[in-house]
């Protein structure tokens, strides 16, 4: 049909040439020339310029892989804008974000920090990976591998380091642990951070209970006026199982009245804990 519409619409007079819409005939063994100036399939050097142009059924991703990854990415997309969100909302409760100078004047550090390290780092390879998943996006893809690649690698440099420079890396985390001790008052977080690792590990202090003596409150020297002279947090106390309300005093001035034995205190340190 569409050849005989092309034949109706040619011009009366017109010679007999070649029309357009019509196969063009050659002889026996010879490549029919490309309109146009275009090489004809077989020529060569012409597949390898037409792949630009044609996808094959081999090379395509399987759907089953696609949104496998795409699924994984999407959950830790969410978990990354989780993170960025209760980051953000710590923030603007304790003042920060409009005074983000409260973050350099902390002698400690502020556990909301790490947070929202950790949320822009997954949101940003949540992000890559669905996009890149999802429309097949190369340049995403690569990104997302190397990312995940150098962040093992990466761990994996700091794991060896830590094992072959043992004395170093216990020195830093003393200096951390203590200038964090020095900051327990300061900022609310960093104090629900501390209470829960003394907790977790069953431990006081770095290195022991006298360790609280850098901080001001819980200092032993005669010029500090504190409640909590002598003491020590509450989550360095034994809890008694026989009491359901959380006793916040119990570590009152047992740094002098009781001896750290005795059961009150828990003597390992922090550091020795992370070691087992």
């Amino acid at each position: 049909m569409l050849i005989r519409r092309c034949l109706e619409s040619r011009p009366p007079g017109t010679p007999s040439l070649p029309h357009p819409c019509l196969p063009l005939k050659t002889a026996p063994g010879r490549r029919a020339p490309s309109r146009g100036g275009e090489e004809a399939p077989g020529a060569p050097g012409a597949a390898s310029r037409k792949m630009h142009y044609y996808r094959y059924s081999s090379a395509e991703v399987s759907c089953w892989y696609k949104y496998l990854l795409f699924s994984y990415n999407i959950v830790f997309w969410l978990a990354g804008v989780v993170f960025l969100g209760v980051g953000l909302w710590a923030w603007s409760e304790k003042g920060v974000l409009s005074d983000l100078t409260k973050v350099t004047r902390m002698h400690g550090i502020d556990p909301v920090v790490l947070v929202l390290m950790v949320g822009v780092v997954m949101f940003t390879l949540g992000f890559a990976g669905c996009v890149g998943a999802l429309r097949e996006n190369i340049c995403l893809l690569k990104f997302f591998c190397g990312a995940i690649v150098l962040i093992f690698f990466l761990e994996l440099a700091v794991a060896v380091l830590a094992f072959l420079f043992q004395d170093w890396v216990r020195d830093r985390f003393r200096e951390f642990f203590e200038s964090n001790i020095r900051s327990y008052r300061d900022d609310i977080d960093l104090q629900n951070l501390i209470d829960s690792l003394q907790k977790a590990n069953q431990c006081c202090g770095a290195y022991g209970p006298e360790d609280w003596d850098l901080n001001i409150y819980f200092n032993c020297s005669g010029a500090s006026y504190s409640r909590e002279k002598c003491g020590v947090p509450f989550s360095c106390c034994v809890p008694d199982p026989a009491q359901k309300v959380v006793n916040t005093q119990c570590g009152y001035d047992v740094r002098t009245q009781v001896s750290p034995a005795s059961g009150v205190l828990r003597v390992c340190s922090l550091w020795s804990s992370f070691l087992i």
